[in-house]
């Protein structure tokens, strides 16, 4: 642990590292508890015609997929930024999970995934992500969810240069697309990770809420430094 934290301290300031590990372990814990307690309770289906009428393309599972590297990217860079900064965004990504884990619970849902029949390796590739991730916990969609907030947590820092930016928000969109075109989720799950993101970094930056994490968060930032300048 000493030496994992000695490592991030080299690419992140002390008060960065509790946030984004934080992030990542409370993230698994919404997702992954919310299917332990209600993967046995019924689930909506609350897809459209237009749903239904989206093509399965297994190939944009190399996006699905690939956006965790995009993931881990931006939300180094945004831990990079000023305290204030890094404690408002962390604490509307916070938020936003608690939200996440209320609709998990309060309103469960599925979708129908499609017959894969083929035996190309992009649709094996498919029945493998079937068979590991059930078709729960789609309302809203985290993938889109934390895809836009890479986007929201760099957007119009002076920092960052305007073509990653751009680039960003690109990214953002295919993960959306990914997202329907592999059959993960509805229409109405993307628009709701979307709207869930806007409207929690909005919390973040606007109230002062973002100080009682900080105040948690500095505690830990002490601890960091003791173990890791010792």
């Amino acid at each position: 642990m000493k030496n994992l934290l000695k490592g991030l301290t080299r690419i992140l300031p002390a008060y960065g590292v509790f946030p984004v590990i934080f992030s990542f372990v409370f993230n698994c814990l919404v997702y992954s508890g919310s299917r332990m307690i209600a993967g046995g309770w019924y689930h909506h289906n609350i897809e459209t015609g237009v749903d239904r009428s989206i093509p399965f393309v297994p190939e944009f599972l190399v996006i699905y997929f690939g956006c965790y590297v995009f993931w881990a990217v931006n939300y180094i860079l945004i831990a990079r930024q000023d305290r204030r900064s890094v404690y408002q965004f962390f604490t509307g990504d916070f938020i936003s999970r608690c939200v996440c884990l209320v609709f998990f619970l309060a309103f469960p849902t599925t979708n129908t995934r499609p017959l894969i029949t083929g035996s190309g390796l992009w649709n094996q590739a498919a029945l493998w992500l079937y068979s590991i991730d059930a078709a729960d916990n789609l309302f809203p969609s985290i993938h889109c969810l934390v895809s836009w907030f890479c986007y929201l947590g760099i957007r119009g820092r002076k920092e960052i240069p305007r073509w990653y930016q751009r680039v960003s928000m690109v990214i953002a969109v295919l993960v959306f697309a990914s997202t329907l075109l592999t059959k993960q989720h509805v229409i109405v799950d993307v628009a709701g990770g979307i709207l869930l993101a806007e409207f929690c970094f909005f919390i973040g930056r606007k109230t002062d809420l973002y100080r009682i994490y900080e105040r948690f968060g500095s505690r830990i930032e002490q601890k960091i430094r003791r173990l890791t300048e010792g």
